[in-house]
């Protein structure tokens, strides 16, 4: 169990988080706009896992990202945006097919996407990520990569290695029906691999679309019983419910000036990870989790220029 006043104790490794999935364009709306009417969007550097590592390495922490985009020029624009910010891009396999896309309206609440899919599909195991693995301490994965087939196998193959090398293993629940092949029960399987995880993140809407419509309590009582050690639930603009099946917290929302939602979620798992490897208590880390998701949540775009954790923790008062 995961005691909320107590660090997670991890092993001295080269790197501290392996984000695994996709790495693509989000094309984000000028305007506020729901039904995509606005003519222009401007192109940004997007993909959760991506996202991901690029705020830990901002806040000091390490990570790499693993993913697969197209020999195209959105793909090296991808790349080089990784190379500049200092990242290891060195786990971001070229494959023979288009760079993947999400067309986006910009939102004060959950932001509506249109997905187009392809390299990130065609991230291979390879020798060089089983090794990116083994020197990192957390694996993190969402649903894009597990959704649909080939990349699918590289993360089950990973999970297998990380239970096994005693990795903690994340994961982002994020289901959307329009990211799985028509036909194909998406639900059950990710229900089907959450006793496999360690701690995962839903949000509201994730678990409704999992669960079906629900108190947050009993969400939370379904993904504990699927065999989850740690449930995180962001509400919004209503903060968070955590549970580690003895005890539930709640975490107020610390956000105070709300310009793009995009990637807010992907801000609080960095702040997250990166106080777990600096040695914070969970509690602790919840809390600036929190404080990097509101401060993402003032700028637009998915990942912004983030400040060293220590400064964020002072800004917050944490």
């Amino acid at each position: 169990m995961f005691d909320f006043d107590k660090r997670i104790e991890l092993p001295h490794k080269e790197n501290d988080v392996l984000a695994v999935g996709e790495l693509l364009i989000d094309m984000i709306s000028v305007d506020y706009d729901g039904d995509f009417a606005g003519k222009t969007f401007n192109k940004f550097f997007g993909g959760a896992p991506s996202n991901i590592a690029m705020n830990i390495t901002k806040l000091g922490g390490h990570s790499i990202v693993a993913s697969a985009v197209g020999q195209d020029g959105l793909g090296r624009y991808l790349i080089n945006h990784l190379k500049e910010a200092g990242m290891d891009a060195n786990y971001i396999q070229e494959v023979d097919c288009a760079t993947s896309m999400v067309l986006v309206t910009k939102s004060k609440r959950s932001p509506s996407p249109i997905f187009y899919r392809d390299a990130d599909m065609y991230l291979s195991y390879t020798p060089e990520l089983e090794q990116a693995l083994m020197t990192s301490n957390i694996m993190h994965f969402s649903c894009w990569p597990i959704s649909r087939v080939p990349v699918r196998q590289t993360i089950e193959k990973l999970i297998d290695l990380a239970k096994k090398e005693r990795k903690l293993i994340c994961f982002d629940p994020n289901y959307h029906p329009m990211i799985w092949k028509k036909g194909e029960d998406g639900v059950a399987y990710i229900k089907s691999l959450i006793e496999k995880v360690d701690i995962i993140k839903p949000s509201e809407d994730d678990a409704e679309r999992l669960f079906g419509k629900d108190t947050y309590d009993n969400h939370i009582a379904q993904f504990l019983r699927l065999g989850a050690k740690l449930v995180i639930m962001t509400l919004g603009k209503d903060g968070a419910i955590v549970s580690n099946g003895k005890e539930t917290i709640t975490l107020k929302s610390l956000a105070t000036d709300v310009i793009d939602t995009t990637g807010a979620g992907d801000a609080f798992w960095s702040g997250f990870y990166t106080a777990i490897v600096k040695g914070y208590t969970i509690r602790e880390a919840l809390n600036l989790g929190s404080a990097v998701s509101a401060y993402k949540l003032k700028h637009e775009g998915a990942v912004v220029e983030l400040p060293k954790l220590p400064v964020i923790k002072q800004v917050y008062g944490i």
